[in-house]
């Protein structure tokens, strides 16, 4: 059985049972996770839903993935009891961080495409998260381990992360007051002639879940695109962020029929022999949570993305403006 430990978490050092039960008299009509959830083996009912959602309870041999089903006398009902993985996510992984900066107060990653950066659905270990729980033993204190901001799983680059909880503060409160500058470089669709800053707020799309938009009712959005190379149906931006909404590039740069190149999200077409979105976070300044010193880090485009610009442009020097 599982059991509470001494700071709160989860003792996962456990067998977890297979529990069998027929739907008695008195547990007829009532919910699968009610009754599921009085039973000893249950951390609690998010517990008891988070095992129905992954599959882990049979109902009359077949898995029941709805907490709201009304039982019905007789049904036999089997649970593997385990910890849920959202519990699980939360576990230090020994993975390779590419660390460009790291000191008593912060640390600075070059995230690869690819990697997600915080544990969710589909994607519950394997992240930069779980890196850093095990890269320092202070990240098991700190809100989401220290991460501040996140980066797509498909975009590559940048990103800070703050080890004591004051620097988490701090990071988080400049982040907020606009003084952190965060540049990507990014390869869009058609020629981007003229630097355009976008202002627009940005919501959840009324027509998809999974997508942002510029929408009327979303949250105030500003993004400066300046191009840095243009070719007939190709441009390479920088793009600098005034705002940290979900997806701001690709909504804006898409709001102006120039979505990046593999972004098929927001309608942009598997090109250049690149898989995903051509958006990389190449240079991150701001001022030291304690010491108040400006710091500037850049980091080149990845190789997907220098290839796809020597497609494009046999000899380009790509550098950032400023």
């Amino acid at each position: 059985m599982a059991s509470i430990g001494p700071e709160g978490g989860v003792d996962t050092d456990i067998e977890w049972p297979l529990t069998t039960l027929v739907v008695s008299p008195d547990q007829q009509t009532h919910r699968l996770d009610a009754v599921l959830s009085e039973l000893p083996q249950a951390l609690s009912r998010g517990h008891v839903q988070s095992l129905i959602e992954e599959g882990a309870v049979l109902l009359d041999g077949r898995p029941c993935r709805q907490s709201a089903k009304r039982l019905r006398l007789g049904q036999r009902i089997e649970v593997e009891w385990r910890l849920p993985a959202s519990e699980m996510a939360f576990n230090p992984e020994a993975l390779p961080l590419d660390v460009v900066h790291e000191d008593d107060d912060l640390l600075v990653l070059n995230k690869p495409a690819g990697w997600v950066v915080h544990p969710a659905p589909g994607n519950w270990s394997g992240t930069v998260l779980n890196a850093l729980l095990a890269h320092h033993s202070g990240a098991a204190a700190l809100p989401r381990a220290g991460i501040v901001h996140r980066l797509d799983k498909d975009t590559s680059g940048l990103m800070v992360v703050a080890k004591p909880l004051a620097a988490f503060h701090a990071l988080v409160e400049a982040l907020a007051a606009r003084s952190v500058r965060r540049e990507y470089l990014a390869l869009c669709h058609g020629a981007w002639s003229q630097a355009t800053s976008v202002d627009a707020p940005i919501g959840r799309d009324p027509r998809s879940r999974i997508r942002m938009a510029v929408v009327a009712a979303g949250k105030p959005a500003r993004t400066d695109f300046t191009p840095l190379a243009v070719a007939d149906r190709h441009t390479l931006l920088h793009c600098q962020l005034h705002t940290g909404r979900t997806h701001q590039i690709r909504v804006h740069a898409a709001s102006r029929r120039h979505p990046l190149v593999a972004d098929t999200l927001y309608g942009g077409s598997l090109d250049l022999g690149l898989n995903r979105q051509a958006l990389h976070a190449a240079r991150l300044s701001l001022s030291h949570p304690r010491t108040g010193q400006a710091w500037t880090w850049t980091r080149p485009l990845p190789s997907d993305m220098t290839e796809a610009c020597r497609r494009l442009w046999n000899s380009l020097d790509i550098g950032l403006p400023g």
